[in-house]
């Protein structure tokens, strides 16, 4: 049984694994991949993510709750540097920053900080995992999540549903929103009540020099 923080802690996570370039997405029709548009897909990502070694990236987060008219809205950055360093850091309206790197999950909540060992968690062991499937490009053959591929004009959109049962408590399926050359553009994760959370990257950056004291917690 997860707790109500390791889930909040876990949905971080799992954005984390999606992250690996960024963007802006626009609605539009969808019309499903054949098998080879899907291959192409994913041999595109694959060949863009062998070239990033660092990534920054703005975002903007919108959490939408049923009960409330309008979308929570949140600001902050994210920070990646090849193999396994990751920063995501909410700056408005609260201050709140999660760090990946050494198996380690740091977590400075607006001066509280804390550690988790994610080698000592078969949920947190899986989460690094798949973090570190997202960085070689293998997201895609994850065992843990099945895959639908659409087709948005010019972009593409892949749906991730959990096959882990526990995952399943707390996320209901994740998409991913991909332009022509490959990049990520938007994150939407879906829970069970249907409630959820979007995430939109902007003034992203690869492959720029970037401190291993950024990730210092």
């Amino acid at each position: 049984m997860i707790h109500r923080k390791q889930y909040n802690t876990l949905k971080i996570g799992i954005i984390l694994i999606l992250l690996l370039l960024f963007g802006i997405h626009t609605a539009l029709s969808q019309v499903p991949m054949t098998t080879s548009e899907a291959d192409a897909l994913k041999e595109k990502v694959k060949a863009l993510s062998r070239t990033t070694k660092t990534i920054s990236s703005d975002f903007v987060q919108y959490k939408h709750l049923d009960f409330l008219s309008n979308d929570i809205e949140s600001k902050g950055k994210l920070v990646f540097k090849t193999p396994d360093k990751i920063r995501w850091e909410y700056v408005s309206p609260f201050a709140y920053v999660v760090i990946f790197k050494d198996e380690t999950l740091y977590i400075n909540d607006n001066g509280n900080k804390s550690s988790m060992d994610m080698g000592s968690n078969a949920i947190f062991k899986q989460l690094n995992q798949l973090i570190t499937a997202s960085i070689k490009g293998n997201l895609f053959e994850a065992s843990e999540f099945k895959a639908t591929y659409l087709k948005i004009k010019e972009k593409s959109e892949v749906h991730f549903e959990p096959t882990d049962p526990q995952f399943r408590e707390f996320i209901k399926s994740f998409q991913i929103i991909f332009n022509d050359t490959g990049e990520v553009q938007e994150v939407k994760m879906i829970e069970p009540s249907e409630d959820y959370t979007q995430i939109v990257f902007d003034n992203r950056t690869t492959n720029q020099t970037i401190s291993d004291a950024v990730f210092d917690q």
